[in-house]
């Protein structure tokens, strides 16, 4: 029965009619065949049998073109992009020779990237420009910077952070090729683009002030009210701090023309901070033209009808002709270029103290963020945190030290509130002092030890300007008293705490000098020259404090023994150290101040106790010159101006024992008596006879110390003259040595 009832059913499936509902098609026949069809065009431009190919066009191994790979650049896939720019990179590595010719077309398409909404793109073409700006001249370059700053300071203020954060990645790019061309105009009144990449930077940190508004309270650059991770702060601020590093150091090349003709790498040690020392601008001038590098391509010549009217003891008045002197025009003209130079460094300090006052609430809230997690006694900090707490505190220095080295172009009222800021951030700086880390770790160590000198270098801007001169024309000595002891200043604000703080670093500088180390390291690390550098005004600011402006708290280290180590350190520097020249150049200008008739300082080299430390330094140089010999020929044209400038102004340091010692150590620089071979030749005779000047200036030095010494000193005179003449023997300077010596008496 159920087997026939289904059969039934099976039959009346094939003869029953679909019932039809309400918004449904009609449905089509189970054989129905589908005719409708779709069509797609393929364009193929470069692949038609029309056009025929130039195989001499460079591509890739894709076989792509430099055209090809222009039009992908604006494609709207973003791997599409990101490979094109790889393949501008595969095709210029394959064909170098087709850069230079392509940089107008590339960069125009390159730049279009810069804000590129894919972070993929944006990082594939930061490392395609790092690997291809490197390779163009400068000169090729420089045209094209305008346009490249211009697309970047775009994306500095893109609605995405992450776009801003990239866009200041590519100026680090930039500062590191042509920094010049990114700081150009980061002033008011100047043209460049650096005032548009500073108003980026700040609106990125959300500083305030429209960079351009001097007066008036700060107002906000944008509404966006993003909040950076420290990782992004880190960035924006250690590109904002090269960013004014350079343009710092910009504006001192301006206003500095005395470069080395010897070693254009040398690092000129800095005397802003002796400045204040001398009673006007003037003969602080020619005090810092003492160790000016000079080159020499003439042959010297002397007035042999009138050889007593030559001075043997300035080189540049014995080797320069009469024919050359300077004309009253050549003054007019010197006058004047640095009149003008100190007028654009005046006009650069209002750009810079506007900027501190806008980001000193930025450093101040950035220090006060990271300062309890880096100085933790329980674990050392993490990378991010250290380096932005040492950025912060680089950003101070570079602005309140650019201010404060040139504070006689400040109002009382400007200078005051800069110290009033900088006290305050040096205040939560010194709870910490010396900073130290909380485990053992090279890196960290040397982080640490940098922030400790960026402390001193700050202490020290205070405690120089701690004492102020009266306003007005510093270049009368009518206004100023002729007493050193007498000299009229004023004191500035928080005395007390600048005494504690100042006693603080000239413990930390002393044994940073005797080659301990507060910071907790392992090994002590060496000064370089930096690191010197930096610590000089610091030195100075230590030695030339008045006795009764500071007392001596526990533990703490006289101010004598700052000197006694620093003298100790320089005696101990080995003669092939980078540190050497700046050692003897900084301690011979010491030494030189009490032959100024214009220095109104309170250090008196007589007074300090060290005389005979002194004496030592002065006796080892001429071992370093003999030890230096050809090798550094910038250090030995230091070494020789230093004695030959302390025997010219009689340095109270160089007595009847000096001069038969300098005589007994110098005959070995130009010939050495051995007990067995005999007479040799020193290193004198190894330098270069195209290395004119220092010859020159060591023959100048002997005829000086000759010419002060005794003609009973008889042995110790006539090996130096010995040895001397066999040096220049068959030289151009045996002619220049014989005239001198004609001109002097010395025969």
């Amino acid at each position: 029965m159920p087997k026939s009832s289904k059969k039934k059913k099976e039959k009346a499936v094939d003869f029953s009619k679909a019932k039809l509902k309400l918004g449904k098609g009609k449905q089509l026949p189970s054989n129905a065949v589908d005719t409708s069809f779709k069509a797609r065009s393929i364009v193929l431009p470069t692949q038609s049998i029309a056009i025929e190919k130039d195989a001499t066009i460079p591509t890739t191994r894709r076989k792509q073109s430099f055209d090809d790979l222009v039009s992908l650049m604006k494609h709207y896939n973003a791997n599409t992009r990101k490979d094109a720019i790889l393949s501008f990179r595969e095709l210029f590595e394959l064909h170098p020779d087709t850069v230079e010719s392509s940089m107008t077309i590339l960069l125009g398409a390159c730049v279009r990237l810069i804000g590129d909404e894919d972070a993929g793109v944006r990082k594939t073409l930061l490392s395609f420009l790092s690997w291809l700006l490197p390779l163009v001249s400068k000169e090729d370059l420089i045209p094209h910077v305008p346009l490249l700053i211009l697309f970047t300071t775009s994306a500095q203020t893109h609605i995405y952070p992450e776009i801003r954060i990239d866009a200041v990645r590519f100026l680090n790019l930039f500062l590191e090729i042509v920094p010049e061309s990114v700081v150009d105009g980061w002033t008011q009144g100047n043209s460049g683009h650096g005032k548009r990449v500073l108003e980026g930077y700040l609106g990125i940190l959300s500083a305030g002030t429209k960079y351009g508004d001097t007066e008036g309270e700060l107002k906000a650059t944008s509404t966006a009210s993003v909040v950076l991770s420290s990782q992004s702060k880190l960035i924006v601020l250690k590109s904002l701090s090269a960013f004014l590093t350079h343009a710092v150091s910009q504006q001192l090349r301006l206003s500095n023309h005395a470069t080395s003709n010897l070693d254009p790498a040398a690092v000129p040690l800095p005397t802003w901070f002796l400045a204040p020392s001398f009673r006007s601008t003037r003969p602080f001038f020619a005090y810092q033209r003492l160790f000016r590098p000079e080159s020499v391509d003439r042959q010297p010549q002397l007035d042999a009808e009138h050889p007593r009217d030559d001075f043997i003891c300035m080189p540049n008045f014995a080797t320069d002709p009469l024919a050359t002197a300077w004309s009253l025009n050549d003054l007019s003209e010197l006058s004047l270029a640095q009149t003008e130079s100190l007028t654009h460094l005046n006009s650069n300090t209002s750009s810079l103290i506007h900027l501190a006052r806008t980001l000193y609430s930025t450093l101040l809230a950035s220090y006060l963020d990271s300062a309890p997690i880096v100085f933790s006694p329980s674990a050392n900090p993490p990378e991010a945190e250290l380096n932005l707490l040492t950025v912060t505190a680089r950003i101070m220095k570079t602005l309140y030290g650019s201010i404060l080295q040139d504070r006689f172009s400040l109002s009382h009222a400007e200078e005051e509130t800069l110290c009033d800021e900088l006290s305050t951030l040096l205040g939560y700086m010194t709870g910490y002092f010396p900073f130290r880390p909380a485990r053992r770790e090279i890196k960290v160590e040397h982080a640490f030890q940098d922030l400790n000198i960026i402390y001193c270098e700050l202490t020290a801007l205070l405690v120089l300007v701690s004492f102020r001169r009266p306003s007005g024309d510093i270049s009368r000595k009518a206004r100023f008293p002729t007493s050193r002891s007498t000299a009229f200043f004023s004191h500035v604000k928080y005395e007390g705490k600048l005494t504690l703080q100042a006693g603080l670093v000239r413990t930390y500088v002393t044994s940073l000098l005797q080659g301990e180390d507060h910071s907790g390291a392992q090994i002590s690390r060496p000064l370089i020259p930096t690191m010197y550098i930096a610590l000089l005004p610091t030195i100075w600011a230590l030695l030339n404090q008045p006795k009764e402006s500071h007392t001596r708290s526990q533990g703490e280290a006289p101010t004598d023994t700052v000197l006694s180590a620093m003298l100790d350190q320089a005696i101990k520097t080995t003669s092939k150290s980078a540190v050497k020249a700046l050692t003897v150049e900084f301690i011979a200008r010491i030494l030189l101040l009490e032959t100024e008739s214009d220095y109104c300082g309170h250090f008196d080299v007589r007074n300090t106790g060290e005389q005979e430390k002194f004496r030592e330094w002065i006796l080892h140089l001429p071992k370093t010159l003999w030890e230096i010999g050809p090798h550094n020929l910038a250090t030995s044209e230091i070494v020789i101006k230093s004695l030959l400038r302390l025997l010219q102004r009689g340095s109270i340091m160089i007595k009847h024992e000096e001069i038969i010692g300098l005589q007994t150590r110098l005959t070995p620089f130009f010939m050495i008596t051995h007990p067995v071979r005999g007479r040799l030749p020193g290193p004198f005779t190894k330098i270069p006879t195209s290395s004119l000047l220092i010859r020159r200036l060591a023959v100048d030095l002997v005829v000086t110390i000759l010419s002060v010494s005794t003609r009973s000193e008889g042995e110790e005179r006539e090996n130096l003259m010995i040895a001397v003449g066999s040096a220049v023997s068959g030289t151009p300077e045996e002619g220049y040595w014989q005239q001198l010596v004609t001109a002097t008496g010395l025969s």
